[in-house]
């Protein structure tokens, strides 16, 4: 825990401003500083009789005259941020988000501990922490809420400045986070000036990728900014396969695919000095992109149904998608006279997603069989407003209380035609959801002993929840949850650096505005015309849905190297109740005469999760005297969970694998201006048994990264990256009752350049 002395703090504040670098760590300038002081007249007295005496006479100082020390220190390395957080954090600088030149947050995230990327390697998809998908991972974005469906694959990684993994929840950052937290935060305000441009080359199966980054750090008279800008394109080309066998049909269905979008976003930091101790924070983001596609597919039917029921031969179909979003906030900070500082968050965002998909199936005579077409205009607004105390109190406390409250409603108008008729006429066009969240605050931290530190929190949230259900009722729920934490990290010896972290934890999962909205969304996917299978059901939301709430424990053991190298060991577990999942089953809806399949979220029951999370960072030469300065990285995460209501085995947790593990190496070539490495992640094949007639089953990944970067000079690099070396197919299997669908895609080698230029 760092000393909370406010000189100290003062002389740490004045030594990070300095960049010139005399100490090693950001946080000894402050006892450093004091110890110079203090023995400088002792030292002087040591050292003078070892001089010969004229010169000694010649150079002695008065001793009336004032004397001037000057002690200057650099910014904490990321390790020091991790080492002094009470809770257990882990964090990622520049330096290793811009190692790899990746264009997409999520290649940054899938090489960190316990963290695995949903979908096709090179393609990203969910984020997800020690495994757990659906929202078990909060995702913040500069320490707020990221809404209104926005992706952080949409986020250049360019414009973020570091990331922050909390692997268990805080009073501050919110409870709804079951798995964690990952905050991006965005570029910081002026450090230095920069103007950096950074143009991109990426090449995936053919098709071209161009990329342009642009960053800005400056000032404009009082007020310092940070503004960057990215515009993006790409066009891909797919294919891939869906074979579906049940007692009626046995079949393929073989998918041609050519998509292409671009895009852009800006984001921008500008800041204000407002007198003594004020400061105020005005933080725009702009994302757009737009896209579209157009596919095939050719049904193959080895065993055909009966000759009554009509079936297609071939399909064709065509896909336009555009998403905007507009997000605006601001911070205002103010010092008092006790020590104490106010700050005021708030901030409003708006959000659009529009999209129009058109399928036509054909028999083998080219005759037009069925149409199905579905528009939809998805819209969601939000508005946030956190209030926050702080101060440091005797004892070595840090006081911290806040409210917040927070509401976001999505407006969905949707239309869905079957051969020209309009369907699910009973919901109407427009549909709502709506969420409003109040949450109250307080936490304190400090310095037990020299041994002991400790961060204790509580926080209660009350969530309000609308949404429209099956027969276009509004249904309502109101809940509230009161969440405990209790964070303490136990130094065995206070000289060293090595630590033992302890958490106790409540956190929950809220169900998303899209779940709370009941109108189905259509299969369009049928081995028959006109047919609904279990695996390839009708979506539908439930507005009903109950918060997941949980109770956790987290212990973990660090030890740091002195050169900057780690090693941690991290064990967990969460029990789980009111376990949100995605059940496929017949039913009987008001939007057919016959039973439906349908895929609809429901709360099921109890259930747990545990794991074990390792990880080393070090340069190899500080193990072996001779070897090369090699820097070396390695993780490894296992898990285990467990879901009462369903039988096993295999009765996991959605998506969550049996682990993951990572696997890196950097080298800087000496003598030459080139530095290369590479990284290798695995993350096994499951099965997860999702109902007693339901499961899943995912084939491995195994992804191969490697980059070179050049410094032609100090303001011209380049930069080359290979992605997804190994291009293995990503394989999946779902079955539901005595129908399974195997799916099969092919992956590609993404090759990309990058010229980093200084201006």
């Amino acid at each position: 825990m760092p000393s909370r002395h406010p000189a100290c703090l003062a002389d740490h504040a004045e030594a990070s401003a300095n960049r010139s670098t005399a100490l090693r760590h950001g946080l000894a300038a402050c006892s450093l500083a004091g110890l110079v002081a203090h023995s400088l007249p002792a030292l002087a007295q040591a050292v003078a009789p070892a001089a010969p005496a004229a010169s000694s006479a010649a150079t002695r100082p008065d001793s009336a005259a004032p004397q001037r020390v000057e002690v200057t220190g650099e910014r904490e390395s990321d390790t020091d941020k991790r080492r002094l957080s009470t809770a257990a954090k882990i964090i990622v600088g520049r330096d290793e988000i811009e190692r790899f030149g990746d264009a997409s947050l999520g290649d940054v995230l899938k090489r960190l501990p316990g963290v695995t990327i949903g979908g096709r390697p090179g393609r990203g998809g969910a984020i997800r922490m020690r495994g757990l998908g659906g929202g078990y991972t909060q995702i913040l974005l500069d320490g707020e809420r990221v809404q209104g469906g926005l992706s952080l694959d949409s986020i250049d990684p360019e414009m973020v400045e570091r990331i922050e993994i909390l692997r268990a929840p805080t009073a501050e950052t919110g409870a709804r986070a079951i798995a964690g937290t990952i905050n991006i935060i965005t570029r910081e305000g002026f450090r230095k000036r920069l103007n950096d441009l950074k143009l991109g080359f990426g090449l995936e199966n053919g098709a071209l990728a161009p990329g342009v980054t642009w960053t800005r750090d400056d000032k404009l008279g009082e007020m310092s900014y940070n503004v960057s800008g990215t515009v993006w394109r790409w066009r891909r080309e797919d294919a891939g396969s869906v074979t579906t066998i049940s007692p009626e049909f046995d079949q393929t269905e073989t998918n041609r695919s050519s998509d292409h979008r671009h895009g852009g976003n800006l984001n921008a930091r500008l800041q204000w000095p407002l007198g003594e101790g004020s400061s105020l924070m005005v933080m725009p983001l702009l994302v757009f992109s737009e896209g579209g596609s157009r596919r095939s597919s050719v049904l193959d039917l080895r065993r055909p149904p009966p000759p009554d029921i009509e079936t297609f031969d071939h399909s064709t179909g065509d896909n336009e998608s555009r998403f905007a979003l507009a997000r605006l906030n601001a911070q205002f900070r103010h010092r008092l006279g006790d020590g104490g500082r106010v700050e005021m968050r708030g901030g409003v965002g708006s959000s659009q997603s529009r999209g129009s998909t058109v399928r036509r199936e054909f028999d083998a005579g080219d005759q037009l069989l069925r149409t199905s077409v579905d528009d939809q205009d998805s819209r969601e607004r939000s508005a946030h407003l956190n209030a926050k105390y702080s101060v440091l109190l005797e004892g070595d406390h840090s006081l911290v209380t806040g409210a917040e409250i927070d509401m976001a409603r999505r407006t969905e108008t949707r239309g869905t035609l079957e051969n020209d008729v309009a369907q699910l006429t009973d919901f109407g066009d427009n549909l709502r959801a709506s969420t409003r969240r109040y949450a109250v605050y307080g936490q304190d931290e400090w310095n037990l002993t020299p041994e002991w530190s400790a961060h204790a929190g509580l926080r209660w949230e009350g969530i309000a929840t609308q949404g429209q259900g099956d027969d276009a009722r509004t249904d309502s729920n109101r809940s509230s949850v009161w969440t405990p934490l209790l964070h303490a990290a136990w130094k065995p010896d206070p000289k060293s650096r090595d630590q033992i972290r302890i958490s106790l934890t409540r956190s929950y999962r809220s169900p998303t505005l899209q779940n709370l909205l009941g109108r189905p969304s259509l299969s369009t996917r049928y081995p028959v015309t006109g047919e609904n299978t279990p695996t390839s059901p009708d979506r539908a939301g439930n507005p009903v849905l109950q918060p997941e709430l949980a109770t956790g424990v987290d212990l973990a053991v660090e030890r740091y190297l002195p050169n900057g190298g780690l090693l941690s060991a991290n064990l967990f577990h969460r029990r789980i109740q009111d376990l949100m999942r995605t059940v496929t089953a017949l039913e009987d809806v008001p939007w057919s005469d016959l039973p439906r399949w349908v895929a609809r979220p429901r709360n099921i029951g109890k259930a747990t999760t545990q794991g074990l999370e390792l990880e080393a960072k070090f340069r190899l030469n500080e193990l072996i005297d001779e070897a090369p300065a090699v820097d070396l990285r390695a993780n490894l995460s296992v898990f285990r969970s467990m879901v009462d209501s369903v039988p096993g085995p295999n009765n996991r947790l959605d998506q969550q694998p049996g682990g993951t593990a990572n696997m890196g190496a950097d080298y800087r070539v000496p003598g030459w201006p080139l530095t290369m490495g590479g990284n290798v992640n695995l993350t096994p094949g499951y099965t997860t048994r999702l109902s007693e007639s339901q499961w899943l089953v995912q084939s491995a990944k195994r992804v191969v990264d490697a980059y070179v970067l050049w410094t032609i000079n100090p303001e011209f690099r380049v930069r080359v990256t290979a992605s997804n070396l190994l291009q293995e197919d990503a394989d999946s299997t779902s079955l539901v009752a005595d129908e399974s669908a195997f799916s099969t895609a092919p992956t590609f080698v993404n090759w990309r350049v990058q010229v980093e230029i200084k201006l």
